[in-house]
Formats: C-alpha cells, sequence, structure tokens
C-alpha cells in the first residue's frame, strides 16, 4: 500500500469514526498533495509524499512555537496534535548516532574544518538523509561538530 492510499484509507475511517481534528488534518494533507501533483504535472511518489509531510510538519512546529511565545497554550496544544497525526505517515526517522557518522564522513570528504564551512557539509549531507532526519538536527549536529 502506498502513503497516499494509506492516507486515503485512515481519512475515510477518521471520518466515519466522526474524528474531527484527524479527519481535518488529513483533508489538508490530502489537498496538499493534491495541489502539488497539479503544480508537478504527475503523481507524487512515497519519497515526495514524505518531503511534503516534513513541510507541513515543521511548519506546525513553527506555528506551535509562536503560539507558546504568545501565551496561546490551546492553540500550540492544536498544533502539537495535528503534528502527532502526520508523524504517522514519516519513515522511521534515522538515530542521531547514525546521523553523526554521516556528518563526520562529510567534513572529511569536503574538508571542513569550521563553521564557515557548514554549507558545504549540509549540502554533502542532506540528499543522504532526506526525508529520513529532520534537517534541524542534522544542522545541530554539523554546528556542534564543526565548532570543535
Amino acid at each position: 500500500m502506498t502513503l497516499k492510499e494509506k492516507i486515503e484509507k485512515d481519512f475515510i475511517e477518521a471520518y466515519k469514526a466522526k474524528d474531527e481534528l484527524k479527519t481535518s488534518v488529513l483533508r489538508m494533507i490530502k489537498s496538499s498533495i493534491k495541489n502539488k501533483e497539479i503544480a508537478n504535472g504527475k503523481d507524487l511518489g512515497d519519497t515526495e509524499l514524505a518531503e511534503l509531510i516534513a513541510k507541513e510538519i515543521k511548519q506546525r512546529r513553527d506555528s506551535s512555537e509562536q503560539y507558546k511565545a504568545g501565551d496561546r497554550a490551546e492553540l500550540a496544544e492544536k498544533e502539537d496534535e495535528e503534528i502527532k497525526i502526520l508523524a504517522n505517515y514519516m519513515p522511521e526517522q534515522m538515530p542521531e548516532d547514525e546521523i553523526a557518522k554521516i556528518v563526520d564522513e562529510a567534513i572529511a570528504k569536503t574538508g571542513a574544518n569550521n563553521p564557515a564551512d557548514m554549507g558545504k557539509v549540509m549540502g554533502a549531507i542532506m540528499p543522504q538523509v532526506k526525508g529520513k532526519a529532520d534537517g534541524t538536527l542534522v544542522s545541530n549536529i554539523v554546528k556542534t561538530k564543526l565548532s570543535k
């Protein structure tokens, strides 16, 4: 079963169960998928869907942080619940130690030795971990290793 089929199946189940939040989140992601497919002129594969869902999760994280900063806990909580629902459709994320190994290899390959070389290292790493690791986590690991 493709990721798109799983989203559709779960949407129908949530709709029948009258789970308003899950129905709303899945309706939104289905709409995003359709818009992206129209823009690209082709159906999206699982990798592209995972990237789209990761983008939606990032937007919700940002919104949640803004709501928390604005002392709007109830809205932040709703965003966090939506993140949990969307996270079910993401591929399993790489563990930190595996990301650290890839970072070490990229640093050695690019010859980076200070924080100014971060762009080179990130450019070498991201194609390998795209969809499998959070970009912020990767960025933090790279910063830590280059600042030593």
